[in-house]
């Protein structure tokens, strides 16, 4: 089959999924071509060695991807938000009817909005992911969404729910929320995350490394990921202040966000000195900083929307084979658990996340690599990428079939 991908954000940027999922088809025998930005994320800064122009063809991994362009912006201003999905979206409408072969299947991941329009142009069927609730998302990340912006988005998404021929999420919550804004519930496929193990698996650390980035001689609690305003990071600050009679302890917080500069100061004034803020890395350089970590730390901020979802980074983690800490609610702590991989605590809480840094310092050694091994085998057995990926070509198969079929 001829399948588009239509993707605000892609490989090199650190958003797995789609181009994971493009590999993936193209070894199952599929012609997969892809739309997409200049990569920007997450600071809204051009990538070296990219600048937005004309569109631009390349070729990874042996997916055809078209970098098309459209207005940047990862401010928190609703507005500008808006304003850039929806300049992303009419480019790759336009794109896609002109520099692209009519494809037999849609996937869009996150933003709909270009291939419901393209579905109903092309008369093609439209499968729609859904890992981030909007217009929700935005209410609750202070992005200074109004009623009625909030409204009319929130229109717009129940109409791409209802008119997508397959929507695909990753949780059993997000499937309640669809549900309840009236999405047919025949439609809705649940596919969680999976790590890539070509990239994500228990290593040993790179010693030169560990001597390089200072991670020798300390307990290393590693952060990989956004620094944004869901994963609410200032409670490492906060907690990192707790632990002070902890003299080896050291936080490692890996990747940027709008919340970065905000949380150095915020070290910085504090005083605090156990916590250090790396920048971004690839998913191959992720990986090897994974293989120091003592323990991964993960959290996200205490907030309904939050407790639904499961962030893609944490099948990294668990494929990683290290013990993992988990400061969430909802499906994201039970995940955790129900695998044995780890210590869950409150998010936004810092007692309580010093309290579970310290519990893990005094764990033996063979304690932390039962945590991790278990973690491991839960997603080598649950999460790959070779049994989910054939889930989603038996997907867009049945999708095409059940659509031609309905159309004759």
């Amino acid at each position: 089959m001829k399948i588009l991908i239509i993707s605000l954000f892609y490989l090199p940027e650190p958003v797995a999924r789609p181009h994971d999922l493009a590999i993936s088809l193209v070894q199952s025998g599929h012609h997969v071509s892809v739309i997409t930005a200049f990569p920007n994320y997450p600071n809204g800064k051009i990538y070296p060695g990219y600048r937005i122009g004309s569109a631009k063809w390349e070729d990874i991994d042996g997916v055809k991807v078209l970098r098309i362009p459209h207005l940047v912006d990862r401010s928190k201003s609703a507005f500008k938000r808006i304003l850039s999905y929806l300049s992303f979206s009419l480019s790759a409408v336009l794109y896609s009817l002109l520099r692209m072969e009519k494809p037999d299947v849609l996937w869009t991941y996150q933003i709909g909005l270009p291939g419901l329009i393209l579905s109903k142009l092309l008369q093609i069927p439209l499968v729609h992911e859904v890992q981030d609730l909007w217009p929700e998302w935005g209410n609750n990340a202070k992005l200074g969404l109004g009623k009625v912006a909030y409204h009319i988005l929130e229109r717009q998404e129940q109409m791409i729910y209802r008119q997508a021929h397959k929507i695909v999420t990753i949780t059993e919550g997000f499937k309640t929320v669809f549900i309840n804004k009236r999405t047919d519930p025949s439609k809705i496929e649940i596919i969680p995350n999976w790590a890539n193990d070509a990239i994500f698996h228990p290593d040993k650390a790179d010693a030169e490394l560990a001597l390089k980035e200072g991670f020798i001689g300390n307990f290393n609690i590693v952060y990989i990921g956004n620094v944004g305003v869901a994963q609410a990071l200032g409670v490492i600050i906060d907690a990192a202040v707790q632990l002070k009679d902890f003299p080896e302890i050291l936080f490692s917080i890996i990747g940027d966000g709008l919340e970065r500069a905000e949380l150095e100061n915020r070290a910085y004034v504090n005083g605090v000195n156990n916590v250090r803020f790396l920048g971004s890395r690839s998913q191959n350089e992720a990986a090897k900083y994974m293989a120091l970590a003592d323990v991964l730390f993960i959290h996200l901020k205490r907030d309904p929307v939050y407790k639904i979802t499961i962030p893609s980074k944490t099948y990294g983690y668990l494929a990683s084979g290290r013990p993992i800490l988990a400061a969430a609610e909802g499906e994201l702590n039970d995940l955790i658990k129900k695998h044995q991989a780890g210590i869950v605590c409150p998010p936004q809480d810092a007692s309580a996340l010093a309290n579970a840094v310290r519990k893990f310092r005094k764990m033996p050694k063979e304690e932390l690599e039962k945590m991790g091994n278990a973690g491991y085998h839960a997603a080598k057995d649950n999460y790959s990428r070779s049994a989910l990926g054939k889930q989603y070509s038996d997907l867009f198969e049945n999708t095409v079939k059940s659509f031609r079929e309905e159309k004759t």
